[in-house]
């Protein structure tokens, strides 16, 4: 099995900034705690509007990412183009297709990722939704197990995902989560329909606001013999049969 690459920094205070001005990707950023400066307020600011993430650690987290002189600023490449959710929104809608998406809340497994990218792509989704933080890297790991799935989709990250679900709903797309209790199955949402689907993390689900915030809570019958699936298993079998009704009933 071929070796995960490495992640690709960028270490320095004016390469940070260069990078985020030139509109380069970037998955988060490394602060050192208690620093201060124009240039440092800067990195913040432009991260900010850019939503991308921050993480204020100690300086031996710096040092052990890099050797070389960080000036307390190291930035990690990004390796996929986040979009705006609202474009997103609109080019699908103009090329004359329901949408269907999936958002990521609180799954922190890379490989779990890819795979739900894998299964989504195959079933016609269109886009990912991640919030900036609180969810696993999209990095190379997960792009290996998506098998390069990632790329055909439209990766969105947003600050907040209840802001996420009210741009949704202002644009016509139900939400619907899935859950371990229920009293409606998967199987009778009309997925003709522009969905977006929230899958939660496996120990914890749905967080509890999201799940208000649905239009459906759905479950996926299974044997009682053991708990529940895998999330990326699950992502799979709603996926399908999303993309099931909208071939064979449209």
């Amino acid at each position: 099995m071929k070796p995960i690459s490495k992640p690709s920094y960028i270490i320095g205070r004016q390469p940070v900034i260069e990078a985020l001005l030139a509109g380069k990707q970037i998955e988060r950023i490394f602060l050192q705690k208690n620093l201060t400066g124009e240039i440092l307020f800067e990195i913040r600011k432009k991260a900010q509007a850019l939503q991308i993430p921050i993480n204020v650690v100690p300086p031996e987290k710096l040092n052990s990412l890099s050797r070389a002189n960080h000036q307390g600023v190291i930035a990690v490449a990004g390796l996929v183009n986040y979009l705006d959710l609202q474009e997103v929104i609109d080019y699908v809608v103009n090329e004359g297709k329901a949408p269907l998406f999936i958002m990521l809340d609180g799954i922190t497994d890379v490989r779990n990722i890819g795979a739900i990218a894998r299964s989504a792509v195959c079933c016609g989704a269109q886009a990912i939704i991640i919030p900036d933080k609180g969810v696993g890297a999209i990095n190379e790991e997960a792009i290996k197990s998506s098998a390069g799935a990632i790329h055909k989709l439209h990766i969105c990250r947003v600050g907040s995902l209840l802001k996420a679900v009210d741009t949704l709903h202002l644009n016509g797309i139900q939400i619907a989560t899935a859950e371990m209790q229920s009293d409606q199955k998967f199987s009778s949402i009309n997925w003709q329909d522009p969905y977006c689907v929230i899958m939660g993390a496996e120990d914890k689900g749905v967080q509890p606001f999201l799940s208000k915030a649905a239009d459906a809570r759905f479950t996926i019958p299974m044997s009682p013999d053991f708990d529940s699936f895998n999330v990326s298993v699950a992502s799979g079998i709603i996926l399908y049969e999303a993309f099931r009704q909208r071939v064979e009933l449209h």
